[in-house]
């Protein structure tokens, strides 16, 4: 074990502002700070884990299982409250895209598995590198993921703008 905590410290200091969105996009704003907390927490039993530069996609992988967890926790507690489903009040990566509402039907048309990697790479701004990280899986698998989802997207934000026309005749000059 080091015998300083000067380099974990400025990680977290670097880090806690993204893990805090991160995780505020998929749990209740409530929860946010104890799950980050969590988060650095187990970082700091595992610091010797992580490879130096890959910090922050390690830490987006510490804070999916954490939310993963969060959420087994709730479904259990609702499931001993009698209550057949949890509502999920959390703000996520489509309140991000809402502001748009041809966006946010496009991308609520897109798998889980696909909002995923575009929330990492393009609203967290990890490379693909980082990602695959976060992910648990290759870069070359995050590669392939992101391009379907960017083509699903881009089908998806299609298919809105030939529905809109569609249904709106262009009127006869």
């Amino acid at each position: 074990m080091p015998a300083s905590s000067e380099p974990f410290v400025a990680v977290y200091t670097q880090h806690l502002p993204a893990v805090s969105r991160y995780l505020a996009r998929r749990v209740d704003r409530a929860d946010v700070d104890d799950l980050a907390a969590d988060v650095f927490a187990i970082a700091w039993r595992k610091r010797g884990s992580v490879t130096p530069g890959e910090e922050l996609p390690w830490l987006y992988r510490i804070a999916a299982y954490q939310v993963a967890n969060h959420r087994r926790r709730l479904a259990a507690r609702a499931s001993v409250l009698g209550l057949l489903s949890v509502p999920d009040s959390a703000p996520s990566a489509e309140s991000l895209v809402t502001a748009d509402a041809e966006l946010a039907r496009a991308w609520a048309a897109l798998g889980p598995r696909d909002r995923e990697v575009l929330a990492l790479v393009v609203l967290d701004d990890l490379s693909v590198g980082d990602a695959a990280i976060a992910l648990g899986v290759s870069a070359n698998a995050v590669s392939i993921r992101l391009h379907r989802a960017k083509k699903a997207l881009a089908a998806a934000l299609g298919e809105t703008d030939s529905g809109s026309s569609e249904r709106s005749p262009a009127p006869a000059t």
